[in-house]
């Protein structure tokens, strides 16, 4: 079989029009491919909704070529009944003769039988083409399913001399707009936002995704010691999550991702919040914001090694990225 990476490509373009809309599915997309033309091409657009090989075939118009073309698609196809049935089954019955899949999925459910039931049926399958970047596309979903816990972002904003709020923890606001913009798109593509109750009291934020389209993601924070005024505005907020005992940050994000599904989560603040998790080893990824700014005294910043960084700029601030 002639495999052609530029399909994949287009898959891995199609799947990531799905970000912030189907999780805890993974983001998919699928090309069909006859003659060295593309005469079809889906992508799983809504948590729910059909998969992207179901787009994919009922995009092609003509039906009869389907007995001779290839689909690539960038995951695995499903091999279980869940909210839609097999895409291994819809490709067999349709008489695809050729698929070339780019990662295995990870799911207890399919790990490997979405493949075993397409070659079974005699199908010509090749995977692991473009496999990095089709997981690095869906790191939350196979972080998820292969760790048993969410993937962890850790996320703030400091000044330039190195805090992260003024005085007494007062409030300071370090990012301008179009960096607010960047966070709130970040915010939606993940599945909630943790911050600890001192940031709840001090902030009251919101922890929504106002500046950006996209869903809000699900909010959790702490409640130890009975501190949280009950009119803040996360409490009440639907799919809010307080934890009131004092357990290991491994324990508690297994209960998060087993208890409550949770694939991806994005840590905010405060310091001390944040200063758990690095020291831990709990993260899978660290994203600094660097403001102008500088405030001369408050509450310091998390310390991280500076080494493996990588570093954008956005509106003028500087982004800084580590990863585990």
């Amino acid at each position: 079989m002639e495999i052609r990476e530029e399909y994949m490509r287009r898959a891995l373009q199609l799947a990531a029009m799905g970000q912030g809309r189907v999780s805890p599915n993974p983001m998919v997309g699928a090309v069909i491919v006859c003659d060295g033309k593309i005469i079809g091409e889906g992508y799983h657009r809504q948590w729910g909704g059909p998969h992207a090989e179901v787009n994919a075939v009922a995009s092609v118009a003509d039906k009869t070529k389907l007995s001779r073309s290839t689909m690539y698609v960038t995951l695995e196809p499903c091999s279980h009944y869940g909210k839609t049935p097999p895409c291994a089954e819809l490709i067999k019955k349709n008489g695809i003769p050729r698929v070339v899949v780019g990662a295995m999925d990870p799911f207890e459910k399919v790990r490997g039988r979405g493949v075993d039931m397409l070659r079974k049926a005699g199908v010509d399958v090749v995977t692991g083409v473009l496999e990095k970047e089709c997981e690095e596309l869906n790191k939350h979903f196979m972080t998820a399913h292969k760790s048993g816990r969410p993937f962890v972002l850790l996320k703030w904003a400091e000044s330039n001399d190195g805090f992260i709020s003024g005085k007494g923890g007062e409030p300071v606001a370090l990012s301008n707009e179009l960096t607010k913009m960047w966070m709130h798109r970040e915010r939606s593509r993940y599945d909630a936002i943790m911050v600890g109750t001192n940031t709840i009291i001090t902030d009251n934020p919101q922890l929504s995704v106002r500046e950006w389209p996209g869903r809000n993601p699900r909010c959790i924070t702490f409640d130890l010691k009975g501190r949280l005024p009950k009119d803040c505005q996360v409490i009440g907020k639907e799919g809010t999550i307080v934890v009131t005992e004092n357990i290991p940050l491994d324990d508690l994000l297994g209960r998060l991702y087993k208890e409550h599904g949770i694939t991806s989560l994005m840590v905010e603040g405060g310091a001390k919040l944040l200063q758990s998790f690095l020291d831990d080893g709990c993260y899978d990824e660290v994203r600094i914001e660097r403001s102008t700014l500088k405030i001369g005294e408050g509450i310091k910043a998390p310390k991280i090694l500076s080494e493996n960084m990588t570093t954008e700029e956005v509106g003028g601030h500087k982004i800084h990225l580590k990863r585990r």
